[in-house]
């Protein structure tokens, strides 16, 4: 019983500082002060015709997200509502704090913009790899990754680009750290995932019920 409880606290553990370390990695982004990345074009773009802030609109469009997600069959667990949840929570508490300083000059925010997108890399790694489920945005890029067979870096480019493109049209905020982050994001992710090996196709990832009957010995 001890080692069963030691063993879930590891994995929750891994879960929720992957999701605080994906934060950490879009803040540095915002902070860089070179263009938001193009997931953060997008909710720039919502957060400026909802009036809402980032962390809200990170929210909302993750809610979007699951429900596409289900719609293509993919798991959704604990992890991928968490994921939802708290990424916006920790985005806005570290922005209201201002516990990442803004940049003033481009080569600081160049190397902050590439430092943070292997920080989310390896965010990913850690919250997917605890297998309650794979984050919504995360989920597209798995379920592309499984269904063509392609590179995850390729995937991730393609859902960044459709992102920027998107949120531009709604009024985001661009610029040349945009243009590095959507080139960027899926190498770093690569590189992340190659050092640690991690293949997201060979992660298991439990569904709200398969975590349930296993912890609580819920009927099958």
């Amino acid at each position: 019983m001890i080692n069963v409880f030691f063993s879930e606290f590891l994995r929750v553990t891994k879960l929720f500082l992957g999701l605080f370390l994906f934060a950490v990695g879009i803040v540095m982004t915002l902070q860089a002060n070179l263009g938001f990345s193009p997931w953060d074009v997008f909710h720039h773009g919502v957060s400026l015709r909802l009036g809402i802030t980032l962390g809200r609109a990170s929210i909302l469009t993750a809610l979007v997200l699951v429900a596409i997600a289900v719609l293509m069959k993919e798991r959704v667990g604990f992890g991928t509502i968490f994921n939802m949840v708290f990424i916006g929570v920790f985005m806005d508490i570290i922005l209201h704090r201002d516990l990442i300083p803004l940049m003033q000059y481009f080569v600081s925010g160049a190397a902050m913009m590439i430092c943070g997108l292997f920080v989310i890399g390896f965010g990913s790694a850690l919250y997917m790899g605890a297998g309650y489920g794979a984050g919504p945005r995360d989920s597209l890029m798995v379920v592309l990754t499984k269904r063509t067979g392609k590179p995850v870096g390729l995937c991730r480019c393609c859902l960044e680009g459709t992102a920027l493109l998107i949120g531009w049209l709604l009024g985001g905020r661009a610029g040349i750290g945009t243009v590095i982050s959507a080139l960027g994001i899926g190498f770093a992710v690569q590189i992340v995932f190659s050092v640690l090996r991690f293949d997201v196709k060979k992660v298991y990832q439990e569904s709200f019920y398969e975590t349930c009957q296993r912890l609580f010995r819920f009927p099958r």
